[in-house]
């Protein structure tokens, strides 16, 4: 039987062959922008991220956890920074070194599992980069523990999430039809929806495996802010649905 984690990548792929947004690199005037200091970057899908949730950036190193596409990693190369992506999206990685060669900067591209360990040292990065990908991905904690592990200390985790209320209503989002959590492992109604919307296998996840987990693997919570979904119901009643943080390694 298929894992759930290659069904995901397919459809990611398969969404970047469509102009998935998330898929679509940075042009080379965005790169050559933001090496003038002309730059932001998304971790949720309307809000820019805080330039001040950054430290800077020259020589430090930095990592795109299933954060490839060619959108961030080529802004944070074009500020200095040593760059690492890992994602489990072949078509996102290409993307990565399609970017890399055009602009003649160095990344090291991973095609990894973040649901694995992750395959790096301990206190390796400065910065970890993670946008709404978790969602796609059963248990959350794990993940904390492995970003905390992987951070030198004082490092930075900014991080997107999901809110569960995007799994809570219908597709034209009008009506509250879905118990939660949202589990299609465990509920086969839940997997037939996610099926006939094209939607690969996604899980909600609570609040308290989003904050407390990251509390709880050690991190210091510093920032956050709530955001909209980018278009529908949801997004013209202005009902927030991800959630960006902003969190530190203890020294």
């Amino acid at each position: 039987m298929k894992k759930y984690q290659d069904i995901n990548a397919e459809t990611i792929d398969r969404w970047i062959e469509e102009g998935w947004a998330w898929g679509v690199p940075i042009s080379h005037e965005t790169f050559l922008a933001a090496k003038q200091g002309n730059w932001y970057v998304q971790l949720t899908p309307t809000k820019k991220v805080p330039h001040e949730w950054f430290p800077d950036l020259k020589g430090k190193k930095v990592l795109g956890l299933a954060s490839g596409g060619g959108q961030q990693m080529p802004i944070f190369a074009a500020l200095g920074a040593k760059c690492t992506v890992l994602d489990y999206s072949l078509k996102q990685l290409e993307s990565e070194r399609m970017v890399a060669e055009r602009e003649g900067y160095d990344i090291q591209i991973i095609w990894g599992d973040m649901t694995q360990r992750l395959p790096f040292d301990d206190e390796t990065f400065d910065l970890i980069f993670h946008p709404v990908a978790n969602c796609y991905v059963e248990e959350v904690r794990p993940i904390w523990k492995e970003c905390y592990r992987v951070l030198k200390k004082g490092g930075v985790l900014l991080s997107g999430t999901d809110h569960y209320v995007n799994y809570i209503v219908n597709d034209d989002e009008t009506m509250i039809v879905n118990r939660l959590p949202f589990n299609p492992l465990k509920n086969p109604e839940q997997m037939k929806q996610l099926g006939e919307g094209d939607s690969g296998v996604q899980f909600s996840h609570s609040l308290e495996e989003q904050i407390n987990g990251q509390l709880e693997a050690g991190f210091r919570l510093t920032a956050l802010y709530e955001d909209i979904n980018e278009e529908g119901h949801l997004h013209d009643l202005n009902i927030p649905t991800f959630l960006a943080m902003r969190s530190v390694k203890r020294e």
